[in-house]
């Protein structure tokens, strides 16, 4: 499913650059971007300029293996020669989230814009900050929009506060749910817990960076992975078998060959074509902690048997 393993850690830096000094900030950010490459663990990073109207602020996403690697990089001389060389571009201080731990899949382009929101959680708060955060989700998913939401806990050693990064389809439906009364009234229950928060807003959804599903360590059930498993994998194999594995009879390859290269085939067409499909089309039901209620359990394994029985119909009339 394209899933990287837990453990992962991520970084989101925000700065805000002077007027007039956006070209040379991103000349900067050009070099920043060239000598993280060099670090042990790096995976990725991606740039976000700011919208029009908005805070004004660059978000930039980098993208380690394990939170030890991240870590190098943060404290690296390399590093810290670079955010001195920046400093006379922007107008204050650059912010940092560190987001570590659950299971984030692959980048794929998706829609939809971003909040990064970080909590001071006051002390000895946290359990009833989370039950607190988990009124908040309940109330968002009624909202028009709402992609997903994802709570990360501090770092120790790195940083003490709660950071929620959520989602949604488009920036008018996050501001209506910014702007929204139950959002104000949760929030003055909220402070009962933290005594500050901080909110950044990214036109895009970090292009898949976060699962955006329940608990950070949580996956679908084994049984909904197995079942779109084979949704995607029986057509493709038919498929295979009816175009390409006729031509490999054809060329004469030894079976076990041909196998091997079958394998090969629908391997890469399920990783990169139709399991992101599948999962897309398929998110209200595969996220576990949205899937709770017995009609949509109930609808989901029932899509997922249809289209079966269909694929079985269609290859049946073919094949005969």
């Amino acid at each position: 499913m394209g899933v990287r393993a837990s453990g992962s850690a991520t970084v989101v830096t925000s700065q805000r650059v002077r007027e007039g000094r956006e070209e040379e900030y991103r000349r900067w950010q050009e070099k920043m971007n060239r000598v993280v490459r060099d670090f042990a663990g790096f995976e990725g990073t991606e740039t976000y300029p700011p919208d029009s109207g908005e805070e004004h602020e660059w978000v930039v996403v980098f993208r380690f293996t394990s939170m030890e690697q991240l870590t190098a990089w943060l404290d690296s001389h390399a590093r810290r020669e670079l955010l001195t060389e920046v400093r006379p571009l922007l107008d204050r201080a650059p912010k940092q989230e560190v987001l570590a731990g659950g299971e984030v899949p692959e980048p794929e382009p998706e829609e939809g814009v971003t909040a990064v929101i970080s909590h001071d959680v006051r002390p000895g708060k946290g359990a009833d900050f989370e039950r607190w955060q988990d009124k908040v989700l309940k109330a968002q998913e009624k909202y028009p929009g709402f992609m997903g939401s994802e709570l990360f806990r501090p770092v120790e050693g790195i940083q003490d506060h709660w950071v929620v990064v959520f989602r949604y389809d488009t920036r008018e439906h996050l501001e209506g749910w910014m702007d929204s009364g139950i959002r104000e009234r949760l929030l003055e229950e909220g402070r009962n817990y933290f005594s500050a928060y901080d909110v950044r807003k990214v036109g895009s959804a970090f292009s898949g960076w976060f699962r955006f599903g329940g608990g950070a360590d949580e996956a679908p059930p084994n049984w909904k992975q197995a079942m779109t498993v084979v949704l995607a994998l029986y057509p493709t194999v038919m498929a295979l078998n009816l175009t390409a594995g006729h031509e490999f009879r054809l060329w004469g390859l030894p079976g076990y060959f041909s196998l091997f290269l079958g394998n090969v085939l629908s391997v890469s067409i399920l990783t990169w074509l139709l399991m992101p499909l599948v999962n897309r089309a398929l998110g209200f039901w595969l996220r576990p902690d949205r899937t709770r209620r017995v009609r949509v359990e109930v609808a989901g394994a029932a899509i997922v048997v249809l289209c079966w029985i269909l694929s079985i119909v269609i290859f049946g009339l073919t094949t005969h």
